[in-house]
């Protein structure tokens, strides 16, 4: 169970570029992209400090990862956090992550559930299939609840995760032809940018 959640930390970057509205950050996230990891500082930090929220979660995963500075997860919680609170949703994914692992902070499944679930209600496919998994199992306080887990990889699945779609074949297994319409129904009625449901009708195990 302990490795049920490993949570990696691999974000393209080349996503965000087209919407960074500041200058420089462009420049800092092709030299990140192309491991110059030095030049990217340069460009990333004063964005970062300045109050960017792509350039604090840049500069977050370069702390988080050690490129281009000194390994430090403080650090890396601080900016993503800043990130975060800003509403940045890759952001909010790494912050749950590390409150999940209890790497810089003390571990705190509710709060990474909390942090999950902001990720996932702006349909974040990581961060859906992580929270997934939290119902599955009725981790961090979350009940367990088939209909909401399938919900959830089936929005994963569609935002291209791959692990998604494996753990949404295992449990519908486990469901009955009602838990599964349910769960289509909510997968299909939901829209981005709305609360994702906290209970189903059939789901509870």
């Amino acid at each position: 169970m302990k490795k049920l959640l490993q949570v990696i930390i691999a974000i393209g970057f080349a996503l965000g570029v087209q919407n960074a509205a500041w200058a420089g950050f462009a420049e800092g996230a092709t030299a990140y992209n192309n491991r110059n990891y030095t030049l990217a500082y340069k460009e990333i930090e004063p964005l970062a400090r300045a109050g960017n929220k792509d350039a604090e979660h840049l500069l977050g995963l370069m702390y988080y990862m050690g490129r281009g500075v000194p390994q430090d997860y403080k650090q890396a919680l601080n900016w993503h956090r800043k990130a975060a609170m800003k509403g940045k949703a890759d952001a909010q994914y790494v912050v749950g992550a590390m409150y999940y692992t209890g790497n810089a902070v003390i571990q705190d499944h509710k709060q990474a559930v909390v942090w999950f679930r902001k990720a996932a209600e702006q349909g974040h496919p990581d961060a859906q299939q992580t929270l997934g998994l939290m119902y599955r199992y009725h981790i961090g306080g979350m009940p367990q609840d088939n209909v909401l887990a399938y919900m959830l990889w089936n929005l994963a699945a569609a935002g291209g995760s791959a692990n998604a779609a494996e753990q949404r074949a295992a449990v519908v297994k486990k469901m009955t032809p009602e838990q599964i319409e349910e769960g289509q129904a909510l997968s299909a009625g939901w829209k981005v940018g709305t609360p994702l449901p906290k209970q189903s009708r059939t789901g509870g195990g």
